[in-house]
C-alpha cells in the first residue's frame, strides 16, 4: 500500500498542482507539503483539508481508492437507522444516475438540485422524473412525496431478457391478470394491510367481493406466486388464509404503471443517445 505521502503526490500531480499551491489551498508552507512526500505524514486534523484541496476522499490518501466500493457504501448503509438508510441509499442511486452522464460540469446543476433535497420529497403534488436510455443499459428515476423509486439496467452480451416467444406469452398473461378489475384491487387491498396472514372472510370485507369471488382470485394470485395459502389454527377449526409474498415484483410494477397512467410525463432530465433495439 502507497504511504501518505506518495498518494497526496500522485494526486496533486493529477490535480496539476504545486507543492507550493497545495501548501496554499490547505494552509501550509511549501516545505511541509515537500515533507509528507517524502515521507512525512501530515496531522490527521489537517487531512480532510487535504483530500478537499485534492478532490479525493480521505481513504484515497490511505492508497484504499481501489478498495470496492460497495463495500464502502455497504459499511456505511449499515450502521443508520432503516428509514435513514433507504433514503441514503436513495440518494446514491440518484448519484448514480448523473455518474453515467459522463459529464460533471454538464450534470452538476441537476445533481446539486436533486440530491438530498429533502424539502421535494414533502412536494405530495409534483413528481420528477429522470431518464437514461443509452447502448450500454438504462436508468430511471422517479421523485416525488409518496415515493421515490430507481430502476437500473445493466446489459451484458448484447442479449435480450425479452427474446424468447414464450416469455413474450407468459409477460402477456401477466397483463391479462392485472387488468382484470377484480384482481387489481385485491393486489391493492392486500399491499395496503400489514404483512400479516389475512382470512378470506376479512379481504372479502375489505374488497366488497363475495368469500367465493375472493378464494378464486386468491388461488389465481398463488398460482402466479403472488400470495402463499395458509391454514390458521382456531376453536371453529381451521381457517384459510393469505399471504403477500414479501419478494414480490408487484409493486414496482403498479408502480410504473402509474407512470404510464399519468401519460409518462416529460423527464426533467433525459437523455437517449441508444442505437441498439430497446428489446
Amino acid at each position: 500500500m502507497a504511504s501518505i505521502g506518495e498518494q497526496i503526490k500522485k494526486y496533486r500531480i493529477k490535480k496539476g498542482y504545486t507543492q507550493e499551491k497545495l501548501g496554499s489551498v490547505v494552509g501550509v508552507t511549501t516545505q511541509a507539503v515537500s515533507k509528507w512526500e517524502r515521507g512525512g505524514v501530515p496531522d490527521a486534523e489537517i487531512l480532510p483539508d487535504i483530500a478537499d484541496a485534492l478532490d479525493v476522499d480521505i481513504n484515497s490518501l490511505y492508497g484504499r481508492e481501489e478498495r470496492d466500493i460497495q463495500v464502502l457504501l455497504t459499511q456505511r448503509l449499515s450502521r443508520l437507522p432503516q428509514d435513514e438508510a433507504f433514503r441514503c441509499a436513495f440518494d446514491i442511486c440518484w448519484s448514480v444516475f448523473f455518474g453515467l452522464v459522463g459529464d460533471s460540469d454538464f450534470t452538476e446543476d441537476f445533481s446539486e438540485t436533486f440530491i438530498g433535497r429533502s424539502d421535494i420529497h414533502k412536494e405530495k403534488s409534483q413528481d420528477y422524473y429522470l431518464k437514461m436510455i443509452r447502448d450500454g443499459g438504462m436508468a430511471l428515476g422517479r421523485l416525488s412525496g409518496g415515493f421515490s423509486q430507481f430502476y437500473l439496467l445493466a446489459e451484458r452480451d448484447n442479449e435480450s431478457a425479452f427474446n424468447e416467444a414464450g416469455s413474450i406469452k407468459a409477460i402477456r398473461k401477466v397483463f391479462e391478470l392485472f387488468s382484470q378489475e377484480r384482481m387489481l384491487k385485491t393486489i391493492c387491498y392486500l399491499y395496503s394491510k400489514p404483512c400479516i396472514p389475512l382470512t378470506a372472510q376479512l379481504i372479502s370485507h375489505g374488497t366488497g367481493y363475495d368469500l367465493h369471488e375472493v378464494v378464486r382470485c386468491m388461488d389465481i394470485l398463488c398460482d402466479y406466486k403472488l400470495t402463499e395459502h395458509i391454514k390458521i389454527a382456531s376453536v371453529e377449526g381451521e381457517i384459510d388464509a393469505y399471504t403477500i409474498r414479501r419478494e414480490s415484483c408487484a409493486v414496482p410494477l403498479l408502480s410504473f404503471a402509474d407512470e404510464i397512467a399519468k401519460g409518462s410525463p416529460f423527464p426533467v432530465f433525459n437523455m437517449f443517445d441508444r442505437e441498439k433495439p430497446l428489446i
